[in-house]
């Protein structure tokens, strides 16, 4: 029950934003974003390789054909386990924390400056989450590249023997933090732009199409809302982010060792930086970002929390 004469954001909702309501979030944070990267490692071993070997690997639907040509079925799923551990963790982060952050701003601003600055709170509460998700994202994400961009035969492919790998080469991997800058520099705005623009498009849905109070409408529908609105994001996500993800994919090539990343992003150069890859990319994060929204949504609703955003 909300306290008598004092505005808290934490009761704005169907249920109390409490311990269990968070705890919930974490689990359907983690849920969403490891079934998702997990299922969509086939696209990504391509996606990798294309920014870090642009003359072979030039286009999606050839680059994933090469790579089966050359490694067999086995080849689209490299990178696996380490996808599913490290986003299992990221996107518990990423959504546990960014609904801990958002209802703290907003206690901070106060209910005026809530209502009038919604966007802003967005863009805090999502920063803050990102930050700390993506340390715990980093090793894993960092073993997945080499994994994924390493030429056949050169380094080792199960996720265990990877890890091993890495540590003991972590004067030429950088493992486990040497890309915690640049996947800041990438998943930071990513995330903003991900939660900024959900919230912004669920909120345009209910206010000029869905104009009735938001509970009279189904689960399908509000579900419908939720994967739509997840799925544009993802695609402003993917254009945003995309510099500073084949920066991170660059990292992980042996001939770029020791090298910084102006020195990698210079020699590469920003048309390319800026597109390559780029294609798939937006395949990719687009059905990525909707299927994660939709999964933590469905979650919530299964959970009893409701779906997220509104008018």
């Amino acid at each position: 029950m909300q306290p008598i004469g004092k505005w808290d954001a934490r009761y704005m909702g169907i249920v109390p934003h409490d311990n269990t309501y968070y705890a919930k979030c974490l689990l359907g944070g983690a849920l969403a974003c490891g079934l998702t990267h997990a299922a969509m490692t086939p696209l990504d071993v391509v996606k990798c390789n294309m920014q870090v070997n642009p003359a072979k690997y030039q286009r999606l639907w050839p680059g994933l054909a090469t790579v089966l040509h050359e490694e067999g079925a086995a080849g689209i799923w490299k990178g696996f386990g380490p996808t599913l551990v490290g986003y299992t963790l990221q996107g518990s982060f990423k959504y546990g924390l960014y609904e801990i952050f958002k209802d703290f701003y907003m206690n901070v601003a106060g209910e005026e400056a809530t209502k009038k600055y919604k966007p802003i709170i967005w863009l805090a509460g999502s920063a803050s989450a990102e930050f700390f998700a993506d340390i715990a994202l980093c090793p894993f994400e960092m073993t997945k590249v080499k994994i994924q961009t390493s030429p056949n035969g050169t380094f080792p492919i199960p996720f265990g023997a990877a890890l091993t790998e890495m540590k003991n080469r972590r004067l030429e991997t950088r493992y486990p933090f040497g890309s915690l800058g640049p996947l800041w520099t990438r998943q930071i705005p990513y995330t903003m732009a991900k939660f900024v623009f959900f919230e912004g498009i669920v909120q345009q849905f209910y206010t000029h199409i869905f104009t009735a109070p938001k509970e009279t409408y189904s689960k399908l529908t509000q579900l419908g809302i939720t994967f739509t609105s997840g799925y544009l994001a993802g695609i402003i996500c993917a254009v945003v982010s995309h510099p500073a993800d084949t920066v991170v994919s660059l990292m992980g090539k042996t001939e770029n060792k020791g090298k910084s990343v102006g020195t990698i992003a210079r020699e590469t150069g920003l048309v390319t930086l800026a597109t390559k890859g780029l294609g798939a990319r937006v395949i990719m994060i687009g059905t990525l970002t909707g299927f994660q929204w939709w999964i933590y949504d469905t979650c919530k609703t299964v959970m009893g929390l409701g779906t997220t955003g509104g008018k």
